[in-house]
């Protein structure tokens, strides 16, 4: 505990956001660094509470209390090196986590939390300024060899432990750049796609292999890589859209939210969406409506203002939810409250308590939305219902749909059907605690198991199935240096 009245005389104080007139006009990250003065005040409000619960709310066991502690003594490299145990990539959850540390922050029972994302994306960004983080490859290797499928943040957690373990690691993505959702998904005014070329390079560096443009179970077959590595990690991500399968849904204008944001993605990193056979999907000038409430759906609000769209209405077809917790909802959860995202601060309108029941257009073009106001009831077994307020139909005319509803899990055609693995109640892949499927020597992580979830999860999954991946090497496979 860095300061015994800290939590008592200092306020909270999150990152600086720029001015929303400015951050519309790029797609630079929004937040300004706090000061390291700035950093170290904050960290003294961390309070020595007995029972750290921050510790029960992060996925990955962060050390916080004394990580916060070790700043405030100005001792960043020993901060660096403590967070750096726990979790692989700060810089990501640093930027783009939505902190259920601080929602469980004791101090927040009574007062505002203490800001452990900000102190945390500061201790790591520090340790790259000062040129701490360095490539570390292993000194010892095993000869053994993993394949891990899927390079967003559960496979790059995954590939960098079993690296550090010594294993031979070779990652495979069928997209052109490694990083997943990180490249390809979330907006760059949320993270700077910089920040994960930064880390990615490191990992090269120390002996992580990637093959990039290569679709397994297209371009390479499961069954060669199974003669070829001793082991397999599949970490594809959930990337089964939940589809709205109503009247005109086949009009041109009507997309999936995943299908219009890495195309802007695209264009910062200075490609064009049809060198992939893409046609562009834009919003400029255009009144979008975004179906679904979710991060996805805010991403797709910023991305569209960012773009020129004439108006953007977002579509929620729950109620609003309360302003404080409900007694359902206790301390330490997550609190299930309205919040806005930087992209609401940043215009558009929010509507709740919508539901879309047809498309309609002409020539083939989406021209408007048929939708309707429902309510919820619940039957005797508190199962939930949604039901059409009658006489609230009403028409928007739009020239573009963006479809936000989530995902309903991986998609089972191609890996999952050809291994023959088992499925989870959710639909996603069944593990057992080291993260083994039904088939020996094939490991799952991430939101193939978990369905879509936080990066913080995705990382805590891929070390988890490094572990259970170096286990199975060292008992099952023969061989090795």
């Amino acid at each position: 505990m860095g300061k015994a009245t800290g939590f008592i005389e200092i306020s909270r104080k999150n990152a600086r956001y720029r001015p929303v007139e400015e951050r519309l006009k790029d797609y630079n990250e929004i937040p300004h660094p706090m000061s390291e003065a700035e950093v170290q005040e904050q960290s003294a409000r961390c309070m020595d509470c007995g029972i750290p619960f921050c510790h029960e709310g992060c996925p990955l066991g962060n050390v916080i209390p004394d990580f916060n502690d070790l700043v405030y003594r100005e001792r960043w490299k020993e901060a660096l090196d403590l967070l750096l145990t726990t979790n692989n990539f700060p810089e990501f959850t640093g930027r783009i986590c939505p902190a259920p540390c601080e929602a469980a922050c004791v101090l927040g029972l009574t007062n505002e939390p203490v800001s452990i994302k900000q102190i945390e994306v500061a201790i790591i960004d520090r340790g790259f300024q000062e040129g701490w983080i360095i490539p570390h490859p292993p000194l010892h290797r095993s000869g053994k060899r993993v394949a891990v499928i899927g390079s967003g943040p559960a496979g790059m957690a995954c590939a960098e432990q079993l690296n550090r373990a010594g294993h031979l690691v070779t990652v495979f993505d069928k997209a052109d750049r490694a990083g997943g959702l990180l490249v390809y998904g979330i907006p760059d005014f949320k993270m700077d796609k910089l920040t994960l070329q930064r880390r990615l390079d490191l990992m090269t560096a120390e002996g992580i292999e990637w093959r990039l443009s290569t679709h397994v179970g297209v371009d390479v077959s499961v069954e060669q890589l199974q003669a070829e590595f001793e082991a397999l990690v599949l970490a594809t991500g959930a990337e089964q859209h939940r589809d709205l399968k109503v009247p005109g849904r086949e009009l041109d204008g009507v997309h999936f939210a995943m299908e219009y944001l890495p195309q802007q993605n695209r264009r910062n990193l200075g490609q064009d969406p049809a060198d992939f056979g893409q046609r562009s999907i834009l919003a400029t000038g255009k009144t979008v409506v975004v179906i679904g409430g979710g991060d996805t759906g805010s991403d797709c609000l910023g991305t569209a203002l960012r773009q020129g769209a004439k108006e953007v209405i977002q579509f929620e077809h729950k109620p609003p939810p309360p302003k404080k917790r409900l007694s359902h909802n206790p301390w330490p959860e997550w609190p299930m409250v309205l919040q806005k995202t930087t992209s609401h601060e940043e215009g558009g309108k929010q509507e709740y308590s919508m539901a879309t029941k047809a498309f309609e257009g002409s020539n083939g073009k989406l021209e408007r939305l048929h939708a309707v106001k429902v309510e919820i009831s619940h039957d005797e077994h508190g199962q939930r219902h949604f039901h059409e307020i009658p006489g609230s139909d009403f028409l928007i005319e739009t020239e573009l749909v963006l479809i936000a509803a989530g995902f309903s899990g991986p998609v089972h055609a191609g890996l999952v059907d050809s291994l023959k693995l088992k499925l989870n109640k959710r639909g996603g892949i069944r593990v057992n605690a080291d993260k083994m499927t039904n088939v020996p020597g094939v490991f799952a992580a991430g939101d193939m198991v978990r369905g879509q979830s936080l990066v913080v999860w995705a990382i805590a999954e891929g070390r988890d199935a490094a572990r259970g991946v170096d286990k199975y090497l060292a008992s099952h496979v023969k061989g090795g240096e």
